[in-house]
């Protein structure tokens, strides 16, 4: 039995806060079970070089974990420089947000995405995805209620949820007991209307079947499809 009686196909407690951050563009406070992540959005009137002068925005995203985000503290990576984990997530994040977005509707307008892990239980690269997300989208809405741009260029909304096989059962939404025992582990990163941006899946024991990806597959479509409509309620965004 999982923590908490936790069905397989159950998705851990969700909270999301938005608009945390007065500063920013865009923010939200996404807590998955215990999972903590602070997501904020910042715009500049600009973009990089390589494709200035095209009339296309840009996204991108920053992740982190604070020190005490862990049983152990961990050094800031200002300190020691990013790891090739971090590298990793922060182009995964900026991916999938970059994939829910018409960038020429943007305009020369870059968005940068940040993702401060607070509190660290497993899926805070997922997490840190669903909540970018919301971030993005109330940023996009201020520059249209400014007048920067015309619409908003969202295509589509995005999230992303993990699932593993733990003693041969395929579960949803793993914590990190899970994660750290889990025979396979997966991360999904999927739109709105169902289309799958990415899949990361790695067996650390026996290889995993054609049969169980397609399980891990399916109970990432529902947890998504919960996250998609949690999204939606919140930011009153109807959809694609």
């Amino acid at each position: 039995m999982r923590y908490n009686n936790r069905k397989a196909d159950q998705l851990r407690p969700i909270n999301v806060e938005l608009g945390i951050n007065k500063h920013a563009e865009g923010s939200c406070l996404i807590k998955c079970g215990d999972t903590h992540v602070m997501c904020t959005a910042t715009v500049e009137e600009k973009v990089p070089t390589w494709i200035k002068g095209t009339g296309t925005g840009w996204i991108t995203a920053e992740y982190g974990m604070l020190p005490r985000s862990t049983q152990t503290r961990m050094d800031r990576e200002s300190k020691k420089g990013q790891s090739g984990r971090t590298h990793e997530i922060q182009r995964l994040i900026g991916r999938a947000l970059r994939a829910a977005v018409d960038l020429k509707a943007m305009g020369e307008i870059s968005i940068k995405i940040d993702c401060d892990v607070i509190q660290a239980d497993g899926g805070t690269r997922t997490a840190s995805i669903t909540g970018g997300f919301m971030a993005l989208y109330q940023a996009l809405e201020k520059l249209v209620s400014e007048g920067k741009i015309k619409q908003n260029p969202i295509k589509d909304s995005v999230c992303a949820i993990s699932c593993g096989i733990c003693d041969g059962q395929a579960y949803l939404d793993l914590d990190y007991n899970e994660d750290s025992s889990a025979e396979t582990d997966s991360n999904f990163v999927i739109t709105g209307s169902g289309r799958l941006v990415e899949i990361q899946g790695t067996a650390e024991g026996e290889p995993f079947t054609t049969e169980q990806l397609m399980d891990l597959l399916k109970l990432a479509q529902k947890g998504c499809d919960e996250l998609k409509n949690l999204q939606q309620t919140l930011l009153g965004y109807k959809g694609a």
